[in-house]
């Protein structure tokens, strides 16, 4: 490390500024500018502080649905009356209606715009998901009336219906009944040309002849008219999934007599579809510590094999959602306890699992318990849970609506089941059961923003992964986790604030980034309890209210009094990925002006050159003798002057200087200050905090924090002074690996290899002993151990 001299003296500071800004345009392109442009300008719906504001309005949506489900058909018959509420200051001459069941329609947008490639080898399967668009799952509307029963004109453009009404709609007061009748076809859930794009549908079961239906989407749904979109009525083309206004439910779901239904909202009638021994369980839930088996896996394999030919109908009722779902079959287990959660409105919570034998052990054992540490996490960060019950269902897919979700799981048929299984289906349920927070309780817009949702809630699902257990394999959170994504091109990447629809990797940038986003900014940028107050806050302020991007930077910032603009513009707006380089470490001493120590000190460089110097070395080495040292004619003052001697004007000089001082400058010409300048480049392009980790020869550390604002004045160079009582040895940039920085080689000094990983392994047979032989070998394992007594229960 080369050291350098301090000489005291004076500099204009204004020398520093005019470099800094010699080279800027004429406009502010600073990463620091405001967000000015790219935020709607505040209104009185819309406050500048993030706030709902005095004139904000949403409307409602009542609904009072009978259903019936054909479980010898798959289909679904549905009647619905409507009842909307026009909160909104404009009279309304027509109202829109998703038909997002239109979706797998045969002439779905969906089909159409979606695009494909066949490889040399191509199976059956995929060939059939890129062109068998045969199956017709689209709503079909058997009438449109008033409350009167009149006709009224419809129009169905795609998975959107507009309602024509005979007179406008009044603002403010006005309210519509509409009774509209429909019915639909189920889609297979396993038929890869469906499945993605319906969300819910039915799985068949032929070892016992059996289906599971999760029915979601499922009846006419009012689209939401609000202060910022007017009518959302983006098309449903699969990614951007549903904007909701909320609303009171009544819906009587009628099913095969030996079905369990599982649904939003709380059941009405429990005594007129359960038996005595089941609502004594029931009962017997509310107060238990652990889950009760409600309906146990021998009772739902007898009705496996019997199919009722009756019919019940189960009525459930549910106040202030924004939709509704259902899971109905006979194969359903269900286990239930209550969670008490500080500051609900109810005194006891229900956490509940529906799932097939299929997928016990796994979801007996860890469901419910998974649902019960949500609701208790997430309303830690967030809101108390509001509603009475939630339920996890276990249907081979992921997928969340109000009080209920879909989850995946299941372990191999002999019940064993790999690391990678459980973790995944506990994240999925901490997952799908956390949307209830975003967006069911926090209304985002899904059509427009997926990360509003997603992002939030796979943050926070890190968070519960993390409080499952200490080690818990979380895959999106911690910085490390969206480096690969951030490295990649930026050709292959958006920003965040890209609509769902035009994403082109859709789980890194509308989960995974911005969950890291916000991680980072929790535990990096603004320090644990200013981000959790905040977010509380957000939360509080929006909770059954419809956000917007903006409405959340800004209560970020209003509610932590930090300015984050930097923050949003880079993570949020751009591609920008974060490489800070550590350029340089040079040390400096300062000048002490006494003869004693700098002119041994200038001996000793001296003397370090010659050593350094190879033509030196080697003539001292191979030369005997040099010409003057063999003709002593040839010597004169010179060689014997020592430039670094000390003299007694050296004293008198170096005694004058110190009578110039006062204490405090005379401390630092001491020696006993070790000073470094660290120069820093910002590569990646994103700014962000600087931390390092400086190494001391005597073996010590310290760790020093730099906030961001380092970069506002020059963001691509800078340099800072460091101030140490001992030598320093090494420094290290973002030793925790905390900022998401994607080349960690340039972030040393004095630079270190970074060892590469390599696999050796001896060929056998054509293969060699990877990741799938592993995994069969484990699974053997377990299937051994479970046949000798261990291994998973």
């Amino acid at each position: 490390m080369k050291i350098k001299t301090i000489l005291f003296g004076f500099l204009l500071s204004c020398l520093v500024f005019q470099q800094a800004f010699a080279q800027r345009p004429n406009t502010d392109d600073s990463k620091f500018r405001q967000l000015g442009v790219e935020l709607p300008t505040p209104n009185t719906y819309r406050t500048a502080s993030g706030a709902p504001g005095e004139s904000y309005w949403q409307q409602r949506a009542d609904y009072d649905i009978k259903v019936e489900l054909d479980d010898d058909k798959q289909r679904i018959y549905g009647k619905e009356t409507i009842t909307y509420y026009n909160n909104s200051p404009h009279a309304l001459n027509y109202v829109w209606i998703q038909l997002d069941q239109n979706v797998v329609a045969p002439e779905s947008d969906t089909y159409k715009t979606a695009t494909n490639k066949l490889s040399e080898r191509s199976s059956m399967q995929q060939l059939n998901a890129m062109t068998d668009y045969s199956f017709d799952g689209g709503h079909k509307i058997d009438y449109v009336r008033d409350a009167t029963g009149k006709e009224l004109a419809y129009t169905i453009n795609k998975t959107m219906m507009r309602v024509d009404l005979p007179q406008p709609l009044a603002a403010r007061t006005g309210k519509l009944v509409l009774q509209i009748g429909w019915w639909y076809n189920i889609n297979d859930r396993q038929n890869p040309a469906l499945s993605a794009d319906s969300r819910g549908g039915y799985e068949f079961f032929p070892e016992d002849g059996n289906y599971l239906y999760t029915i979601t989407q499922w009846f006419p749904r009012m689209a939401v008219y609000d202060d910022y979109n007017g009518w959302q009525h983006k098309q449903f083309l699969g990614r951007g999934e549903f904007t909701l206004p909320f609303g009171n439910y009544t819906v009587a779901i009628t099913v095969p007599a030996d079905h369990v239904i599982a649904a939003t909202g709380m059941l009405q009638n429990p005594k007129d579809v359960l038996s005595a021994q089941e609502l004594r369980r029931w009962e017997q839930a509310k107060t238990a510590t652990k889950p009760v088996v409600i309906v146990t896996q021998d009772e739902a394999t007898a009705k496996e094999k019997t199919k009722a030919s009756s019919k019940k109908t189960w009525v459930y009722k549910a106040d202030n959602v924004r939709d509704f779902a259902f899971g109905s079959s006979r194969k359903f287990i269900w286990d239930a306890m209550g969670v008490n959660i500080p500051g609900s409105p109810y005194a006891t919570t229900m956490a509940m699992s529906y799932y097939p034998k299929e997928a016990n052990p796994l979801y007996g054992q860890y469901s419910t318990e998974a649902v019960a540490h949500t609701l208790r996490v997430y309303s830690k960060h967030t809101i108390a849970y509001p509603y009475p019950v939630a339920i996890s269902v276990e249907a081979a897919n992921g997928m969340e609506y109000p009080m209920i979700c879909f989850n995946y799981g299941r372990p191999e048929k002999d019940g064993t089941y790999s690391d990678r299984i459980k973790y995944g289906m506990l994240s999925v349920i901490f997952h799908e059961v956390g949307h209830n927070f975003f967006p069911m309780i926090v209304n985002s817009d899904e059509r427009q923003w997926t990360w509003m949702d997603e992002g939030l809630n796979s943050f926070c699902q890190f968070l519960a992964e993390q409080e499952w257990q200490r080690d818990y394999p979380s895959g999106s959170g911690p910085a490390r986790s969206i480096v690969n994504y951030m490295s990649m091109d930026r050709e292959i990447q958006n920003p965040i604030m890209t609509n769902s629809e035009s994403i082109i990797r859709f789980g890194d940038n509308a989960y995974g980034k911005p969950a890291t986003a916000l991680n980072i900014l929790r535990e990096t940028v603004m320090g644990r309890e200013l981000f959790d107050f905040a977010f509380r806050e957000y939360s509080r302020r929006w909770a059954f209210k419809h956000p917007t991007p903006s409405d959340l930077f800004r209560t970020m910032e209003d509610a932590s009094g930090m300015d984050l603009d930097w923050f949003w513009r880079g993570w949020f707006y751009t591609t920008d990925h974060v490489d800070i380089s550590l350029e340089g470490v040079t040390a400096f001493r300062v000048d002490s002006k006494n003869p004693a120590i700098e002119k041994e000190l200038a001996a000793a460089e001296a003397r370090e050159k010659l050593e350094k110097d190879i033509t030196y070395q080697l003539n001292k080495r191979d030369l005997p003798t040099t010409a003057v040292e063999r003709n002593a004619e040839l010597k004169d003052f010179y060689n014997s002057y020592n430039p670094n001697a000390i003299t007694g004007s050296d004293q008198r000089r170096y005694q004058e200087y110190l009578a110039t001082l006062n204490d405090e400058e005379k401390a630092l010409l001491d020696g006993s200050k070790f000073f470094y300048q660290l120069d820093f480049t910002n590569v990646g392009g994103l700014v962000m905090p600087i931390i390092l980790q400086f190494e001391f020869t005597d073996g010590t550390t310290e760790i020093q924090r730099i906030p961001a604002e380092i970069w506002r004045l020059d963001n691509e160079k800078v340099s800072k002074v460091f101030a140490f009582a001992k030598p320093l040895q090494r420094v290290t940039l973002d030793p925790y690996a905390e900022t998401a920085d994607t080349d960690t080689e340039n972030n040393q000094f004095p630079r270190q290899l970074a060892p590469s990983r390599f696999e050796l392994f001896k060929q056998q047979g054509g293969g060699r002993f990877g990741g799938a032989a592993r995994e069969n070998a484990m699974q053997q394992q377990k299937r051994e151990e479970k046949q000798s007594g261990g291994g998973n229960k």
